[in-house]
């Protein structure tokens, strides 16, 4: 069962026409995003952050497309990180926060009210505060009038889901500066050549059956996706490419790390989903099909559960194990099973790698089913009903 127009993904003129923002374009610029942002901060004065001084602790604000960057250094911090980082999408700020911690709040617009608010509230306790948003926005005037550093985007996109390494780079740097975390300029540099490297791979010319982006579009065609990572790191990039297959493809996907999560996907497998059942027509794993139903009466199928298991080339103790036998207990109950590996190298890269080729298929399954990537009436509707 699939929806997916595969002769649309190699037409580049019938991708282009539907993409009505360049959402491929901004992808492809994701490389680029980092360079910018890392001359973005130095000329901010990324330097000045927390007066150079490590804080007691770091709260990083940020919603929406933005907030895989709390996440990003929240599991590059954790395992090392002489300080706590705790990440917060809305308010209120919370009241140990004081003159000795860092605020980072991240906004395309410099709008999102809830990290504005936030940083707002940080500059009024005397926090050390570093923003990265919009010039001349809201957030840049809160960031001026406390005193705090302001880091520009680097590059327009049309959206803050595509514009993930103009907001992440510059935050990256300042812990790097502050000794929060291992990011130097020279892993951001071969980050962006891993960011260059996957968008050359799955540029839209590229024919369906030989772009690892396409194939893994295609794969999903008609799953209902949960996507596991092995460890801390493909956790990061699994959570984020569930919101891009939900925000980008409309396809609703969950996300979960593992080992936490194998019981829950597991669960799963005794479900409908998991072999694509019809509605009412009792087919299960623990049942057979009904050959005399009506596929007109009896409801039309279900589509199947389909798991993508993102992997770290250098896994945790027991985590390739456990992976394993997650996918070989999905693939048992009939379910699609895909995998994919991170690049080896540092975390960044790592990282960088599995995120580049999931925000294309995710991108590419959009376009597939006839979607505009970047357009949603319903995300529309809903800002004017709660505006």
């Amino acid at each position: 069962m699939g929806w997916l127009d595969e002769a649309r993904l190699d037409d580049v003129e019938a991708l282009a026409a539907l993409d009505s923002r360049d959402t491929l374009r901004s992808l492809a610029q994701a490389g680029a995003q980092v360079r910018r942002s890392l001359v973005s901060a130095e000329e901010a004065g990324i330097a000045r952050v927390a007066g150079g001084e490590r804080p007691r602790s770091v709260l990083v604000a940020a919603l929406g497309g933005s907030a895989v960057v709390g996440e990003v250094l929240d599991c590059l911090a954790d395992p090392g990180s002489p300080v706590p980082v705790m990440v917060r999408g809305d308010g209120p700020l919370p009241g140990w926060v004081g003159p000795l911690d860092l605020v980072v709040a991240v906004s395309q617009s410099g709008r999102a009210r809830g990290p504005l608010a936030l940083a707002a509230e940080a500059g009024r306790r005397g926090a050390s505060l570093l923003t990265v948003g919009a010039a001349g926005s809201p957030l840049a005037d809160v960031t001026a009038r406390a005193r705090g550093v302001h880091v520009d985007v680097a590059l327009p996109a049309p959206s803050s889901r595509t514009a993930l390494w103009s907001l992440l780079a510059p935050v990256l740097v300042a812990a790097d500066r502050l000794g929060l975390t291992d990011a130097p300029e020279d892993a951001l540099q071969r980050v962006a050549r891993v960011l260059d490297e996957v968008a050359e791979e799955c540029r839209p010319s590229s024919d369906a059956f030989v772009n690892p982006a396409k194939v893994l579009a295609t794969s999903l065609d008609g799953t209902v996706p949960v996507v596991l990572g092995d460890g801390a790191l493909t956790g990061v990039a699994a959570s984020r490419a569930a919101q891009m297959l939900s925000r980008t493809a409309r396809v609703p996907a969950t996300h979960g790390r593992l080992p936490d999560a194998a019981s829950a996907a597991v669960a799963t497998l005794d479900g409908p989903f998991a072999a694509g059942l019809g509605a009412r027509d009792g087919e299960g794993a623990g049942g057979g099909r009904d050959i005399f139903a009506d596929p007109y009466l009896d409801g039309p199928a279900l589509p199947r559960l389909g798991l993508l298991v993102l992997r770290d080339p250098m896994p945790s103790a027991g985590a390739a194990g456990l992976a394993d036998a997650v996918a070989a207990s999905a693939e048992d109950a009939g379910a699609v099973v895909l995998q994919q590996e991170a690049r080896a190298g540092h975390p960044l890269e790592r990282l960088a790698s599995l995120v580049a080729l999931t925000d294309f298929a995710a991108t590419y399954l959009a376009l597939g089913l006839g979607f505009d990537p970047s357009v949603s009436r319903h995300v529309t509707d809903l800002r004017d009903r709660t505006s």
